[in-house]
């Protein structure tokens, strides 16, 4: 079920129904259940999820790597995009990587062809490390590119200023 979600807020046409697709840029799937359960094995992950009416609208997958978080997979219901969902995923994710894990900093990977999600991160605090790294074009199991110049850019947010 998770799986299935996230697929579909990211690939294909139910993607399109929001502003974060990934559709232009890659086909096929990208997760599935093995990687979840791969995700989930690692010491200190968690998958928060946010439901509505007893219904998954929104996912986040954070792992603690002392004093450091890594944030993945922000997940939206796309029809639901806009409506200060994924806002509120991310500040509870950054909760528990403050209050949880005592963690300083949260840090996280977009596909650099993604501005506006850069963007929108940016608006929340988020700062380009200036560092990059590669996509995984050998790992079929996070798609088929589109394209051959993907490359993801490393986003990071202090979390020790004053806290809202």
């Amino acid at each position: 079920m998770l799986a299935a979600f996230i697929n579909a807020a990211y690939r294909g046409d139910s993607s399109r129904q929001g502003w974060t697709t990934e559709a232009d840029l890659l086909d096929g799937q990208r997760t599935d259940v093995q990687s979840l359960r791969e995700a989930l094995g690692e010491p200190n992950s968690v998958i928060l999820l946010l439901l509505h009416d007893d219904k998954l609208v929104g996912s986040v997958f954070l792992q603690n790597q002392s004093r450091s978080c890594y944030l993945g997979m922000l997940t939206v219901k796309p029809n639901l995009q806009s409506n200060g969902i994924g806002k509120r995923l991310l500040q509870l994710a950054e909760e528990l990587a403050h209050d949880r894990w005592r963690a300083s900093r949260i840090s996280m990977t977009v596909i650099h062809k993604r501005s506006e999600l850069i963007e929108w991160y940016k608006r929340r605090g988020y700062l380009e490390t200036g560092w990059r790294e590669p996509f995984p074009y050998r790992e079929r199991r996070v798609g088929l590119p589109k394209t051959d110049d993907l490359e993801f850019v490393v986003l990071e947010k202090s979390l020790n200023a004053a806290r809202p």
